[in-house]
């Protein structure tokens, strides 16, 4: 007797994007001044190019920085309010992981990654602010409570 197929078992994430107004100063930001990994960097067709990092140690999951431009799946009407949107600030907030903020505060800033928030004691951890190349937006935490 077969055994019955489980559905709805979601395992895990592993794709997610960050929209970015340039894929090469993207790269020099997440790869070089972040530290992260390219897992895959390849033209699909159309002028697109699928970029993907991952942060050292978590190969999983695949960052793809997507640049917000006309093509495809994008009109130059739609295309133009996003990237507004991106450089404002309002777009992209993530959280990112690390066991010493204050360090990699002191060595991102030293990259030239421009920190909003300097390193500050949170009810969760320690928390720095900073923004990518295009406008995106991130936590730094360093978890003290689990």
């Amino acid at each position: 007797m077969r055994s019955p197929t489980v559905f709805g078992m979601i395992k895990r994430l592993s794709h997610m994007s960050i929209n970015v107004l340039d894929q090469n100063s993207a790269y020099d930001f997440y790869v070089n001044k972040l530290g992260f990994e390219v897992n895959t960097d390849a033209e699909f067709g159309a002028g697109q190019r699928w970029l993907t990092v991952s942060p050292k140690g978590q190969p999983e999951l695949e960052i793809a920085l997507m640049q917000v431009s006309p093509g495809p799946n994008l009109s130059a009407e739609k295309a133009e309010p996003l990237r507004e949107l991106i450089k404002a600030g309002t777009f992209g907030i993530g959280v990112l992981e690390t066991d010493d903020v204050r360090r990699e505060y002191e060595e991102l800033r030293a990259k030239g990654v421009e920190f909003s928030k300097a390193p500050e004691e949170q009810f969760y951890g320690i928390e720095a602010m900073f923004q990518d190349d295009s406008g995106n937006w991130f936590s730094l935490t360093q978890r003290t409570t689990k």
